[in-house]
């Protein structure tokens, strides 16, 4: 049985959540991190060495880091959906998810964590709005790139999309201002079509 370590509401679990949707596959998951913990403790440091989550186990087979886990089940299991079978595609979609993690997130974090996890009185919206002007540049990149291909990949939905396709319910959800980013919206409205996405991510923020 596959097998899921990690709280639904960690941005990283949501992606392999996603990626079980689009792909049809089975799992049992288990609540692990914030206010579950559980991840500080030896069992699961024998897993995931960083104490963090998801982490993917089946039978003997132990991975960690969710857009390595994300490439793993969309390489076994979703040839020519979520892995694309052309490798430029794929490594356009690849490139993304790399982004992601460099780039997008490390963005994000701060405009998340200060609208949603600082009680009001204590956010410093100086700070704030510094951060959001830099959140804005990386979506307004996503959205000049979305305007000459129809997802991040190309032209179909692909694994690139799962890892900024969170980010973007987040851009879009926050209490905060945003430009028109026209092309960001065409394809954010795309993601809200899809099952998947409304199960795992379209949930309120915690």
């Amino acid at each position: 049985m596959r097998k899921i370590l990690g709280r639904k509401t960690s941005s990283n679990v949501m992606k392999v959540l996603w990626g079980c949707a689009e792909l049809g596959l089975d799992y049992v998951r288990e609540d692990i991190g914030g206010p579950f913990g559980g991840n500080d403790q030896a069992e699961f440091l024998r897993l995931n060495p960083n104490g963090r989550v998801p982490v993917l186990i089946e039978e003997d087979f132990v991975l960690w880091e969710s857009n390595s886990i994300l490439r793993y089940l969309a390489s076994v299991h979703g040839e020519g959906t979520l892995w694309p079978t052309n490798a430029q595609t794929r490594a356009r979609a690849e490139r993304w998810m790399d982004w992601q993690l460099s780039i997008l997130s490390p963005a994000l974090v701060p405009v998340f964590w200060g609208y949603v996890r600082t009680p009001e009185a204590e956010r410093d919206y100086e700070k704030l709005s510094a951060a959001r002007d830099v959140l804005e540049n990386c979506m307004a990149m996503v959205d000049r790139y979305l305007g000459e291909t129809a997802y991040l990949g190309g032209d179909a939905f692909s694994m690139g999309d799962i890892p900024v396709g969170i980010a973007a319910f987040r851009w879009f959800a926050l209490p905060i201002e945003r430009r028109d980013l026209p092309h960001l919206r065409r394809w954010y409205d795309a993601l809200c079509e899809r099952p998947g996405y409304q199960e795992h991510i379209m949930n309120p923020m915690e």
